[in-house]
């Protein structure tokens, strides 16, 4: 059985069940399980779950791919990348864990826990030239807070051109955020290709 030749109603991830779906369907007469898996192994076919993806609708995807990429293969000299991106919602609460502690001392956790008004978002970046990531944990995730951590960017690196590459996330395209980037001269931001959701 090849790839190309999968049966439309796969069988599930057990031999067993694979050596049954090729006698019921009559591919052969008997087999063994053992032989299954010896035949599987020998020809480098392992049990892998699907993925997905979808293709994005953007007239302009190839355009801004090629921006994004040609940013991560040659940053320009004087400037710093910079990949911003959103997280959340968020539930923060304590979590049993361990620690070293003097003997007859745990830690205890109360059983119930004070919520900080629900959820937490963050907003973070990914400096490429350090690999290092900045970010912030706020109550929520509105333009406001968006174009306040993109000015705690421009106060870390108040000199450099920043090259922001932003995803389609809503706050980020609200007029007061300026459309991703801090409006200074010595900014640029570079969105990703929007996928549709």
């Amino acid at each position: 059985m090849t790839p190309d030749s999968s049966p439309s109603r796969s069988p599930a991830g057990s031999l067993s069940k694979l050596r049954d779906y090729l006698i019921e369907t009559g591919r052969v007469s008997t087999i063994s399980i053992e032989t299954v898996r010896r035949i599987l192994h020998e020809r480098g076919v392992t049990w892998q779950s699907a993925k997905t993806w979808k293709a994005s609708n953007d007239p302009d995807f190839v355009t801004k791919m090629r921006r994004i990429l040609d940013l991560y293969d040659h940053p320009p000299a004087g400037g710093r990348v910079v990949c911003v991106d959103e997280f959340g919602p968020l539930n923060l609460q304590p979590r049993p864990g361990k620690a070293w502690k003097p003997q007859g001392k745990p830690v205890r956790l109360r059983a119930t826990y004070h919520r900080d008004h629900g959820v937490r978002h963050m907003i973070a970046s990914l400096d490429l030239a350090t690999g290092r990531i900045h970010y912030r944990i706020r109550d929520r995730k509105r333009s406001g807070e968006f174009l306040d951590f993109l000015k705690s960017l421009r106060r870390r690196w108040p000199v450099e051109t920043l090259h922001l590459i932003l995803d389609n996330f809503s706050p980020r395209k609200h007029p007061r955020a300026g459309h991703g980037a801090p409006r200074t001269p010595s900014s640029s931001s570079s969105c990703r290709p929007t996928v549709p959701g």
